[in-house]
C-alpha cells in the first residue's frame, strides 16, 4: 500500500473528512486529477436526470463543456427550459437540449425515453441524479410512496427503455448518483415504502439509495459490460438546493465544510467521460474517483443476502412492467 492510499484510507475511516470537502481536496492531489487535460465529448451524447441545479446541474454544464450533447430530462417546464438556456450559454454549446418527465410518473419516463430513442440512436451515458428528500409521505398514481417511484422504479424503467441505444455506445454507461446516507439503511424490500404511521423522509431517502446501489450490481450481473457499464457514485456532501431545503440543520452545523456542486459532479463526470478506469469495470460504488464498499455496518451486511437481492429485482421489474434479463457471467465491482 502506497502514501496515497494510506492517506485515502485514514480519509474514509473518519468519515467526515472523507465526505466533506476535505475529501476532494486532498484526494486530488494524491491522485493527480489535475494532471490530464479534460477529454473531449464532442459527438457523444449525455443524458441526465435532475439537472436544473444542484450536483445535477453542476455535471450537465461540466459534460456540456466537454462538448457532449448534453439532454437534461426534468420535470418543471420552466425551470428546465431556464437550465438549457445558461448551460448553452455558459458552455458555449448549443447541443443541450431537454425532455419533460416527473421521473416518478412511470408513463411520463415512457413517454421521455421514446423521444430520446427516437432522436438519437445511440445514447452514451445515462446519468440518474434526480430524487430529493421529503418529509411527508406521499404516493404516485400508481400507488408506489413517491422517493422509491421517483429513486427506484423510475430510473429502472428509463435504463430498461433505453438499453438498446446504450449498447449501441459499445459500451454505454450508466451512472447512479446515490448518497453516504445509504450506509445506514439495510437492505430491504418489504419494508422499502415505509407505512404512512412510522414515515421518516431522511430514513425512506437512504433506503431507497441503498436499492439503488444494489440495483447497480444487480444491473452489472445481468449486462455483459462490452454492451453497457454500471456505476453508482456518492457526492459526499455538497452545498445544494436540496440540502438546503431538507437538511437545514445540518447546512448550518456542516456549512463551511460542505463541497461545492462542482466538486459533488466531480466523479460522476469522470465516470461518464474518462475511457480508463471507469470501462474497466462495472457495478462498482465509487466515492473520489476511487471504488469504496458498499457496506460499512455489519447490520447492512446481513441484510443484504442473496435472496433479497432476487427479491428487490423482481419488485421493481414488476412494478416497472420491465422485461426480465438473465443473469450473465460478470463479476461486479463491491
Amino acid at each position: 500500500m502506497n502514501a496515497a492510499d494510506l492517506v485515502d484510507g485514514a480519509l474514509e475511516l473518519l468519515v467526515v473528512p472523507s465526505f466533506s470537502r476535505i475529501g476532494p481536496e486532498v484526494r486530488s492531489r494524491l491522485d493527480h486529477w489535475g494532471s490530464a487535460a479534460p477529454v473531449d465529448l464532442t459527438g457523444r451524447v449525455v443524458v441526465i436526470t435532475g439537472a436544473t441545479s444542484g450536483i445535477g446541474g453542476a455535471a450537465a454544464r461540466s459534460l456540456a463543456g466537454r462538448g457532449a450533447t448534453t439532454v437534461i430530462i426534468g420535470r418543471d417546464e420552466l425551470r428546465t427550459r431556464r437550465a438549457v438556456e445558461a448551460i448553452r450559454s455558459e458552455t458555449g454549446n448549443p447541443a443541450v437540449e431537454s425532455v419533460l418527465a416527473d421521473l416518478g410518473d412511470l408513463d411520463q419516463v415512457r413517454h421521455a425515453a421514446d423521444a430520446i430513442a427516437a432522436r438519437f440512436g445511440r445514447v452514451d451515458v445515462l446519468v440518474h441524479n434526480a430524487g430529493a428528500l421529503l418529509h411527508e409521505r406521499a404516493e404516485t398514481a400508481e400507488g408506489i410512496e413517491v422517493t422509491v417511484a421517483s429513486q427506484v422504479a423510475g430510473p429502472f424503467l428509463l435504463t430498461s427503455l433505453l438499453l438498446d441505444q446504450l449498447a449501441e455506445a459499445g459500451p454505454g454507461r450508466v451512472i447512479t448518483v446515490s448518497s453516504g446516507g445509504m450506509y445506514a439503511a439495510e437492505l430491504t424490500v418489504d419494508g422499502l415504502q415505509m407505512a404512512p404511521d412510522r414515515y421518516d423522509g431522511t430514513k425512506q431517502y437512504a433506503l431507497a439509495k441503498r436499492a439503488q446501489v444494489t440495483l447497480n450490481e444487480l444491473w452489472a450481473e445481468r449486462v455483459p459490460a462490452a454492451e453497457v457499464v454500471f456505476h453508482a457514485m456518492h457526492p459526499g456532501w455538497a452545498d445544494t438546493p436540496g440540502v438546503d431545503a431538507a437538511l437545514p440543520t445540518f447546512k448550518r452545523v456542516m456549512g463551511p465544510l460542505l463541497r461545492t456542486p462542482a466538486s459533488g459532479a466531480d466523479t460522476a463526470v469522470w465516470l461518464a467521460g474518462d475511457d480508463g478506469e471507469p470501462l474497466a469495470s462495472s457495478g462498482g460504488f465509487w466515492l473520489d474517483r476511487r471504488l469504496r464498499p458498499i457496506h460499512r455496518l455489519p447490520s447492512t451486511r446481513r441484510s443484504d443476502t442473496p435472496a433479497r437481492r432476487r427479491e428487490l429485482w423482481g419488485w421493481v421489474t414488476a412494478q416497472v412492467d420491465a422485461p426480465p434479463l438473465p443473469p450473465h457471467d460478470a463479476e461486479p465491482s463491491s
